[in-house]
């Protein structure tokens, strides 16, 4: 297995593949995204695209799978210099995917790798269903939908609460910022005047964590907050475990946000805890699928997710029902090993290795 390292201090990747990638993304507003040459164009979105091609082709390989912003038109490229076929993943909705003064760019750079890519793969899937939707009028075409789910724990996790006075919330990402539903918990816990620790766990934008953390002594004095650092994917069910409620608040800006499904909620279920989530379109079926293992509100509503955290705050029995029932959930869908999920890949895959007449 080969690993492109990128990170400052790490070697000369950083600097090489930096250069490389702001005189592409010159060239690419110089003339514009929908104009500039493929190779421009790929090198613009993707930093280390020559360096995952050249990673991809060193062994051989009968099929290609690749997705995530760098990997989209690496993963073309690199079937095409093997000569197989290709499938993508498109986890996310890149072309809405950013905020910010570029972004307007930035998706215009997606959205012609986008076309491209799935136009010439075997096979497309996403994350979820209002991404899917979202890509069959983007692109004309008709994605599989594959979940951020994990392999199902050997055996079931402990239910019942580990601190009957405090509730014990958990929240992860690779990115620990503002607009992912953390200031809406706040502000909740605060309201519901209930004693709470919260663990985030992810990597923090400068002076994040203590800009909550001001946010919490204002408005909720009975909160703790404690920061733990990113982890191995394999390890996160095991590291979710023990809490009682896990926060999956996700918001409607960019696109992106409110057409995901995250991994979040579906690790959650797999850790045996209850999820709060926000009703937005990517989130909506698994919210409804789940019942009272869950808290269904609307975005930005902390009146409505108030009330839930004390409804689970003040009766243990409630909160260990849905408890049981988000791993109930688990066991009956929402894991790796069920046929919708591996098994509808691997059917994929399979189709795609067959000889055509």
């Amino acid at each position: 297995m080969s690993v492109v390292d990128y990170r400052r201090g790490h070697g000369s990747t950083y600097w090489r593949s930096g250069l490389r990638h702001q005189l592409a993304r010159r060239s690419a507003a110089a003339v514009g995204p929908a104009r500039a040459p493929w190779a421009i164009v790929t090198h613009a979105f993707g930093r280390v695209h020559a360096e995952l091609v050249e990673a991809a082709i060193e062994a051989p390989a009968d099929f290609i799978y690749g997705g995530t912003t760098g990997a989209l038109a690496a993963s073309a490229c690199a079937a095409r210099r093997l000569g197989v076929p290709y499938g993508i993943d498109f986890e996310d909705f890149h072309s809405g995917e950013t905020s910010g003064v570029d972004a307007p760019f930035v998706h215009a750079l997606a959205a012609r790798i986008e076309r491209r890519v799935a136009s010439g793969a075997a096979f497309v899937t996403t994350s979820s269903a209002a991404i899917a939707s979202a890509y069959q009028d983007a692109c004309a075409i008709s994605p599989v939908v594959i979940h951020n789910t994990f392999a199902l724990p050997k055996r079931p996790p402990e239910f019942r609460r580990s601190d009957p006075l405090r509730l014990r919330l958990y929240w992860f990402s690779q990115t620990v910022g503002p607009g992912r539903g953390l200031e809406l918990a706040v502000d909740a816990i605060g309201q519901a005047e209930i004693a709470a620790d919260l663990t985030v766990r992810g990597r923090p934008l400068p002076g994040y964590l203590e800009s909550l953390s001001s946010l919490a002594a204002a408005r909720a004095p009975r909160l703790r907050i404690a920061h733990e650092a990113p982890a191995p994917p394999d390890a996160m069910v095991d590291l979710a475990s023990g809490h009682d409620i896990g926060l999956a608040l996700e918001e409607m800006a960019p696109r992106n946000r409110q057409l995901c499904l995250p991994n979040k909620p579906l690790t959650y279920l797999l850790a045996g805890l209850a999820v709060a989530l926000t009703d937005t379109p990517g989130q909506h079926p698994l919210g409804t699928d789940l019942g009272t293992a869950a808290a269904l509100v609307a975005p930005g509503d902390v009146d409505a997710l108030a009330s839930a955290l004390a409804a689970w705050s003040r009766d243990a029995a409630v909160l260990e029902r849905a408890k049981r029932c988000a791993w109930a959930a688990a066991v009956r869908r929402w894991h790796w090993e069920h046929p919708l999920e591996s098994g509808r890949l691997c059917a994929l895959v399979r189709d795609a290795l067959q000889p055509r007449s």
